[in-house]
C-alpha cells in the first residue's frame, strides 16, 4: 500500500474515532491508538524501504551507475571542449 493512502485512512480513522470520543478516557484511548497505527505505518515504511534498498535491481543501479560514472564526466569534459571549439570559431556579430 501506498504511504499516502495509510496516512488517509489514518486520517480517516482519526476522525471517525474522534467523533465518537465522549469522555477523557476515550480521547486518551484514541491518542494510544493513534500512536500505535503510526508506529506500525513507521514501522512497514522502513522494511519497505530497505527491502528497496537490499533488492538485486537496486544494487544492480548502484553498480552501475559507480561504473559508468567516469565515463560520464569524461563525456561531458569532451563536450565542453567541442562546445568553446565551436564558439570560437563562429564569428561575432
Amino acid at each position: 500500500m501506498k504511504a499516502s493512502l495509510l496516512f488517509v485512512l489514518a486520517c480517516t480513522a482519526v476522525l471517525a474515532l474522534g467523533a465518537r470520543a465522549d469522555s477523557p478516557e476515550d480521547s486518551k484511548a484514541l491518542v494510544q491508538k493513534v500512536q500505535e497505527l503510526a508506529q506500525k505505518v513507521s514501522a512497514m515504511t522502513k522494511d519497505a524501504f530497505s527491502r528497496v534498498r537490499e533488492s538485486e535491481a537496486a544494487q544492480q543501479a548502484r553498480q552501475w551507475l559507480s561504473d559508468n560514472a567516469e565515463l560520464a564526466k569524461q563525456r561531458l569534459v569532451w563536450l565542453k571542449e567541442q562546445l568553446a571549439e565551436l564558439l570560437k570559431k563562429t564569428p561575432a556579430p
